[in-house]
C-alpha cells in the first residue's frame, strides 16, 4: 500500500525541475519542506479518517455520496476520471522528456510510440489486479529511487555552491509562479486515490493510515535531497533548469468509481472473468490517456492540478460535513483535536488549492471550467433512477 501511495502521489523527483526556475533555489527547498506539512499531511489525515470509517472500494465516491448524495458523488467520480486523462498522460509525457537525454533526436512518431508502450504496460498491470500491481509498484519504487540515491551519494562530494541561494527569483510573472505552484502541488497530490483499493486491502482501517505516514517522509526526502545536491553542484545554472534536466546534471556530476453505482453505462463495468477487474474501463481510459499525452508536461500539469483541486475541495467538504451531521458514524481512527482538528486539516489544503486556481492562467481556467461542466451534463445523460440512495449498503 505504501508503494501504491508512492506512485499515486510521487514516483520520485522527476518533473520537479520547473519549480527551481519558477521560484528560485531557496524558495523551492522551503516549499519542498513545507508543502508536505501544510498540504499533504492534512489531506492524508482527513482521508485516513474517512478510510477507517468507510473502507469501501468506492473510496472518495462512497464518502461523498454518504455526505451529499448521488449527484455530488457522481461529480467527484466524473471529475476524478476526467482529471485522470490529464494526470496519467503527465507520466508518459514526463517519461519521454527524460528519455530524450539518451535519444535527443527523438521524432514525434518515436515519442508517440514510446508513450503508447508506456501506457500499455500500465493498463496491463491494472487489468491483472491490485495485488500484482502492488507487488510491481514495490519493485518499480525501488528502481525509481536507486538512481536518485546513487546521484545523491555521488553529488554530495561535488558540492561547490550554496543550494539555497538566491532565496527568491525576482521579476517572475504570475503564470510562471502558477506553474511552479502547480508542480509542487502535483508532486505532493493524490492521497485520496489509493482509497479505491480499500475493498481489496487487509485491515484497511489501519493499513491506509500507516502506509500514508510511511510514504510521506520517503517522498519528501526523495525531493529535497536530490534537488539540494543538484543545486549545490552548480553543474547547471538554476535559472536554466527545465523538465528533464536532472539526467544532464547527473551526467555532469558523475556520469550517471461511479460505474458500480449504476450511474454510468453498464459496459464500462464489465469485469474480466479471470482477474476480476473492470478491463473495459481500464482499456477505454488508457486510450484517452494516450490521446492527452500528445501535450507536453508543462501544458498538462497546471490543468491537472486545477481539476484535482476541484474534486478534493468537495471531498474535504464531505469530511467536515460528516463530522457534523454523522457524529455516530463508527470511526476506528479519527483526526485528533475534535472539530477544531478537523477544520485545521482542511484550511491549509484549501488555501493551496485556491492559490493554484487563482494562478492557473485564463486558458487553463477556461479548460478547467469546461471540464467541470461536463459533470452535470454526464449526470443527466448517464444517471439512472436505480442508483443507490445515500446510506444504502455496499454494492
Amino acid at each position: 500500500m505504501a508503494a501504491i501511495f508512492f506512485f499515486n502521489v510521487s514516483g520520485g523527483p522527476y518533473g520537479i525541475e520547473d519549480m527551481v526556475s519558477s521560484f528560485g533555489p531557496g524558495t523551492t527547498l522551503v516549499l519542498l519542506l513545507l508543502t508536505p506539512v501544510l498540504w499533504s499531511l492534512p489531506v492524508a489525515l482527513a482521508m485516513s479518517e474517512l478510510a477507517a470509517a468507510m473502507p469501501d472500494a468506492g473510496g472518495y465516491v462512497t464518502w461523498t455520496r454518504r455526505a451529499f448524495g448521488p449527484f455530488w458523488s457522481f461529480q467527484v467520480g466524473w471529475w476524478s476520471w476526467v482529471d485522470s486523462f490529464v494526470d496519467v498522460a503527465v507520466y508518459p509525457a514526463l517519461f519521454v522528456e527524460y528519455a530524450r537525454f539518451w535519444h535527443p533526436t527523438m521524432t514525434q512518431l518515436e515519442r508517440w510510440l514510446l508513450v503508447v508502450a508506456f501506457i500499455a504496460v500500465l493498463a496491463a498491470l491494472n487489468v491483472i489486479g491490485v495485488r500484482p500491481t502492488g507487488r510491481a509498484a514495490v519493485v518499480l519504487a525501488v528502481a525509481a529511487l536507486l538512481p536518485i540515491a546513487a546521484f545523491a551519494l555521488v553529488g554530495v562530494g561535488a558540492a561547490r555552491v550554496s543550494p539555497w541561494t538566491p532565496l527568491l527569483r525576482e521579476g517572475q510573472g504570475v503564470e510562471a509562479l502558477g506553474l511552479g505552484l502547480a508542480v509542487v502541488m502535483w508532486n505532493y497530490s493524490g492521497w485520496d486515490t489509493p482509497a479505491t483499493v480499500l475493498g481489496e486491502t487487509r485491515a484497511p482501517e489501519r493499513t491506509f493510515r500507516l502506509a500514508a505516514l510511511l510514504a510521506l517522509p520517503l517522498m519528501t526526502a526523495g525531493y529535497v535531497v536530490p534537488v539540494g545536491v543538484a543545486l549545490a553542484s552548480g553543474a547547471i545554472a538554476w535559472d536554466a533548469w527545465t523538465t528533464g534536466i536532472l539526467p544532464t546534471i547527473a551526467h555532469q556530476i558523475g556520469g550517471l468509481p461511479p460505474v458500480r453505482d449504476r450511474a454510468m453505462p453498464a459496459w464500462l463495468g464489465i469485469v474480466h472473468r479471470r482477474f476480476g477487474t473492470p478491463w473495459v474501463a481500464v482499456v477505454a481510459s488508457a486510450a484517452l490517456y494516450a490521446i492527452f499525452a500528445v501535450f507536453s508536461f508543462k501544458e498538462l500539469i497546471v490543468l491537472n492540478v486545477w481539476l484535482y483541486s476541484l474534486s478534493l475541495l468537495v471531498e474535504l467538504a464531505a469530511f467536515l460535513w460528516l463530522r457534523v451531521h454523522a457524529p455516530a458514524l463508527p470511526r476506528p481512527w479519527r483526526v485528533p483535536g475534535g472539530f477544531g482538528g478537523a477544520v485545521a486539516v482542511v484550511v491549509f489544503p484549501a488555501l493551496f488549492m485556491l492559490a493554484a486556481l487563482a494562478t492557473a492562467g485564463w486558458l487553463n481556467t477556461l479548460a478547467g471550467v469546461v471540464a467541470a461542466l461536463t459533470g452535470p451534463l454526464a449526470w443527466r445523460a448517464f444517471a439512472r433512477r436505480g442508483a443507490p440512495e445515500v446510506g444504502e449498503g455496499r454494492a
